[in-house]
């Protein structure tokens, strides 16, 4: 008795399900949750939303530091990097101005502890979706 033969998948299918992925990520990283919106995990992102959208206001409402590339402290690259996580949360207190441009106090050092930990879960989340898309990690 003879096995079906096995038919290869299209073309179109294999450059979608490479580029799919890197979508995910990338959307997943410029908007906090977006990622898992395009595979399907809605209650997901809309709690990952709410947790890092909330984390970045609490972190500028404490007048935490947004960190500039521009420095050559090592914990100012760090911070910095932290908070490049955040995506276009970043671009807008950059170009906005919000934030303070040191830390004055302990409530302003909380915060941006807030704004970098913001930074640091946004780019979990985003390679969680990725995880997800590639279909490396179970869907539940």
């Amino acid at each position: 008795m003879a096995t079906p033969a096995k038919t290869p998948a299209a073309p179109d299918a294999a450059a979608k399900n490479s580029t799919f992925p890197m979508l995910v990520l990338l959307a997943g990283w410029l908007v906090p949750g977006l990622g898992h919106v395009l595979v399907g995990k809605k209650i997901r992102a809309l709690l990952l939303f709410v947790s890092i959208l909330g984390m970045y206001l609490i972190g500028l409402s404490l007048a935490g530091k947004v960190y500039q590339p521009n420095t050559g402290d090592i914990l100012d690259i760090l911070g910095f990097v932290g908070q490049l996580g955040m995506g276009l949360l970043y671009v807008i207190a950059r170009v906005f101005s919000l934030g303070a441009t040191s830390a004055v106090n302990t409530l302003a050092d909380y915060g941006t502890k807030a704004l970098v930990i913001a930074g640091l879960l946004n780019l979990i989340s985003a390679v969680d979706a990725h995880s997800l898309a590639n279909g490396r990690k179970a869907s539940y």
